[in-house]
């Protein structure tokens, strides 16, 4: 159970970051200061100029990277510098590309400029948008299988039933909770997760710290989970924004919303029913 979770969410991780490299070496091919150097989020030799890509408008077409439409668009030729000169009945062949990200390609490919440095920097984004295409199969592969492992896990089937948690989080969180007799209370399982923190107050003075004994897994399966949910439950989102307008960052009132989640999550495994809506 461990394994098929935790592989998937192994993966995913690293598609994100193949991702993140790729639109690094798009769009942010310089040195932090500005200097010829390599650049310290994708290892790319940079050039001195910061502000100047090598495919200028290239990204812009989409602004996300991962589009599995703009990665296969980025590898429908052997080399970078060809995609401008890509015909209509081209693009439309490439899947994902319909009519309206093709005029999209068509106008960029009226001003395609490409600085010097595509010459070697057009392989490695090649590379690395084949790759993103690769772990994309591969996570889909994984969570075809993670879907067949949770139809076996009773710990599984309950959690993936709360909106936002999906077959890659709910298997790693089955996996890592293991079994709710583990723990004495709602309380001890948030903190295992990573949900709660630990009182650190002296005197006047209040403050909380973060517990050391967590699951990293367990705390980054409930994150992405966590942001899932809200975005699908009215309430919890209502709950997110409030904390956000109390000062709370991002993470903190994913956090708060956790809490509470841990807290469902706790009574559900011990109850055996799946989540309901109220």
């Amino acid at each position: 159970m461990v394994t098929g979770g935790g592989v998937a969410y192994g993966v995913s991780r690293l598609c994100i970051q193949v991702r993140l490299d790729l639109k690094c070496r798009l769009r942010h091919l310089h040195h932090p200061r500005g200097r010829p150097g390599w650049c310290r989020k994708c290892g790319s030799e940079s050039r001195p100029d910061p502000e100047t890509p090598i495919c200028p408008g290239l990204l812009d077409i989409t602004n996300d990277a991962g589009n599995l439409w703009f990665l296969r668009f980025l590898t429908s030729t052997d080399s970078v510098k060809k995609l401008a000169r890509l015909r209509l009945a081209t693009l439309l062949k490439i899947p994902g590309v319909g009519k309206k990200y093709a005029n999209s390609i068509r106008h960029w490919q009226e001003k395609a400029i490409y600085s010097p440095e595509v010459d070697w920097v057009g392989d490695m984004i090649q590379e690395d948008a084949l790759r993103v295409l690769e772990l994309h199969d591969k996570i889909k592969t994984l969570e075809k299988r993670c879907e067949d492992i949770g139809r076996h896990s009773r710990t599984a089937a309950l959690i993936s039933s709360i909106p936002g948690y999906g077959p890659v989080c709910s298997a790693t969180l089955a996996g890592e909770i293991g079994t709710i007799d583990r723990f004495r209370s709602e309380a001890s399982l948030a903190l295992y997760l990573g949900m709660a923190t630990l009182d650190n107050s002296s005197g006047k003075h209040k403050s909380s710290k973060n517990p050391r004994h967590v699951n990293a897994r367990a705390k980054a399966a409930m994150m992405i989970a966590i942001d899932r949910h809200r975005k699908v439950v009215p309430e919890s989102q209502k709950y997110y924004v409030k904390k956000r307008s109390e000062g709370k960052a991002h993470n903190q009132a994913i956090r708060a919303l956790g809490r509470h989640l841990s807290r469902v999550i706790y009574k559900m495994l011990k109850e055996d029913r799946p989540y309901q809506m109220r």
